[in-house]
This record gives C-alpha cells, sequence and structure tokens, in this order.
C-alpha cells in the first residue's frame, strides 16, 4: 500500500535537461501516523488508518483522545494503552490494503515511499462555485439572440415534452449546485520528491483549492 493525506500547496512548473516545461502540483504530504490496523478477524477486511495534520490535544474530543490512545489508563478505565509516537491528529483516512504485515501502530510514513515516476491517484474535494445555471455548469450554448429572446440567451431551453412522457426525465442537466464534488485525478507522475520539506510534485493539476485535503494512493489503473 502506498498512501498518504496531504495539503495542496499550489501549481508551479519544473524543467528537464531539454528545457521542456512541465506544470506540476505542490503536495505537502505528511507525515502521516498509523493510528488503527484493521484486520479480518476483528473487523472483516484489512486496512490501515492514517493520521495527519497535527493538532492541540485540548481541541480532541474525549472519544478522538481515546481512539487515539492519547487518555491515561485511570480507575475506571484500567485497560487503556498509552500508544507511543501517536500524536494528536485533524484528519483519518483509510487506506485498504491485503498486507498489514509491515504496519505497526504509532509508525509514521512519509513521501519516501513514492518515487519520481510513480503513477498516483490524486483525491479532493473540488471547488464550490454555488448555485450555476446550464451554461456555466455545463456548457450550454444558451438560446438565440434574435426574435425578441432577449431573456432566454443564458437559459436551458425545452427539458420535456406535455404528451407521452408527461415529466422531466431523471440525469437531465439543469441548474443546480456546482462544484464542492470529491473528485479524482488519475494516472499522475511524480515529477519530484523533496523529503526534507515533506514535499511531493506531481504533474498536472489535482481537484480542491490550496490548503485543501487531498490523498495521495498509487494509481489503480497504472
Amino acid at each position: 500500500m502506498k498512501g498518504l493525506l496531504g495539503v495542496k500547496l499550489g501549481m508551479s512548473q519544473v524543467f528537464d535537461e531539454n528545457g521542456v516545461v512541465t506544470p506540476v502540483t505542490i503536495i505537502q504530504a505528511g507525515p502521516c501516523y498509523v493510528t488503527q490496523i484493521k484486520t479480518e478477524e476483528t473487523d472483516g477486511y484489512t486496512a490501515v488508518q492514517l493520521g495527519f495534520g497535527e493538532v492541540k490535544e485540548k481541541r480532541l474530543s474525549k472519544g478522538e483522545k481515546g481512539h487515539l490512545g492519547l487518555l491515561a489508563p485511570d480507575k475506571k478505565h484500567p485497560h487503556r494503552k498509552q500508544v507511543n509516537g501517536v500524536t494528536a491528529v485533524r484528519h483519518l483516512k483509510e487506506f485498504r490494503t491485503k498486507d498489514i504485515s509491515e504496519y505497526e501502530v504509532g509508525q509514521t510514513l512519509n513521501v519516501e515511499q513514492f518515487e519520481i515516476g510513480d503513477k498516483v491517484d490524486v483525491s479532493g474535494r473540488s471547488k464550490g462555485r454555488g448555485f450555476a445555471g446550464v451554461v456555466k455548469r455545463y456548457g450550454f450554448a444558451g438560446g438565440i439572440k434574435t426574435h425578441g429572446q432577449s431573456d432566454r440567451w443564458r437559459a436551458p431551453g425545452s427539458i420535456g415534452a406535455t404528451s407521452g412522457t408527461g415529466h422531466v426525465f431523471k440525469g437531465k442537466k439543469m441548474p443546480g449546485h456546482m462544484g464542492s464534488q470529491r473528485l479524482t485525478a488519475q494516472n499522475l507522475e511524480v515529477m519530484r520528491i523533496d523529503p526534507e520539506r515533506n514535499l511531493i510534485a506531481v504533474k498536472g493539476s489535482v481537484p480542491g483549492a490550496k490548503g485543501a485535503l487531498v490523498t495521495i494512493r498509487q494509481a489503480a489503473k497504472g
């Protein structure tokens, strides 16, 4: 399993030895901490849960502190065990994997698990555009600008027949909320890696605004 949580920092460009420029997205990926390991016996499947983004412990709920092993044993809860190496984290994300033998709770993962040339999938939530019409949302051409149709320039036109069907088909492209959806950019090439600053540069653009949380994982179709 190759996977990390990170924050999108923005876009830049890199040059190769021939002077060819390539647009890249810079992501601060990790360090991520293994907060839980799920097994077939206990959960019915195998997965590794990673935590990212350090936060002050007082900002976590008691349930979150207990899950991360930050609560010390007491008389009512003598079974609690302090987990070394896990800190208070803001985000938790689960990654499915068939082999969990290489991981243990408290382990730290960083960008060194990726190499230049690897193919990755980057998932994130796209920018929200609010309520939008069909011209902006789907690229409709709009109505004609003559014959008195001054109010039909950005209208969708007919949305269905009166007889026969008598209703609007499900999935019809109409005005509505645009953006703020979870999207995945697939098969992006890793162009640069900076382990000291936990930075990774991937070719092309990825969903989300600057500062948005993104998930990087090994390409499913690569």
